[in-house]
């Protein structure tokens, strides 16, 4: 068999049904749109701003007007375990701006929230946004102190 004997099987390629050429196969003059209307001409449909009464399929979702899927108002914290406070010593302050040094914090612009996950030794002075109360709790029970930050 050589590449000038290759032919496709039986009926796998069909010529294409070429509209709008003669009266014949009634696929001619209208190509098989009907007479008027909309949808007889080109361009129809596609376009997602206009559906002929419909509410739009932009204001249909939520998610550009805040509704139902993340709050436009949401507050994101940089969270800061007990753990990783573990790392400074005893009676040292520990603030945002301590903490972007230290590249503890992601996004220096968000707020600080302190959690709960591991143990403190030491007594630390802790000036943050939010502390959850078992946080607070540890740190205090170590000999630090907590302080909110507006």
């Amino acid at each position: 068999m050589k590449i000038h004997d290759l032919m496709p099987n039986e009926g796998a390629k069909k010529n294409r049904k070429r509209k709008g050429i003669g009266i014949s196969a009634g696929q001619g003059k209208t190509a098989g749109r009907g007479t008027k209307g909309q949808s007889s001409r080109t361009g129809s449909g596609g376009n997602l701003y206009r559906q002929g009464g419909n509410l739009p399929f932009y204001r249909r979702l939520p998610f550009i007007r805040g509704e139902g899927f993340t709050p436009v108002n949401r507050v994101e914290y940089n969270e800061i375990n007990l753990d990783q406070l573990s790392r400074f010593e005893a009676g040292s302050e520990i603030t945002p701006a301590i903490l972007v040094e230290e590249r503890m914090i992601a996004k220096p612009a968000n707020p600080v929230v302190v959690m709960g996950r591991g143990e403190v030794k030491v007594a630390l002075k802790v000036r943050v946004h939010r502390v959850t109360k078992s946080a607070k709790e540890k740190i205090e029970a170590a000999g630090g102190s907590v302080e909110l930050i507006a």
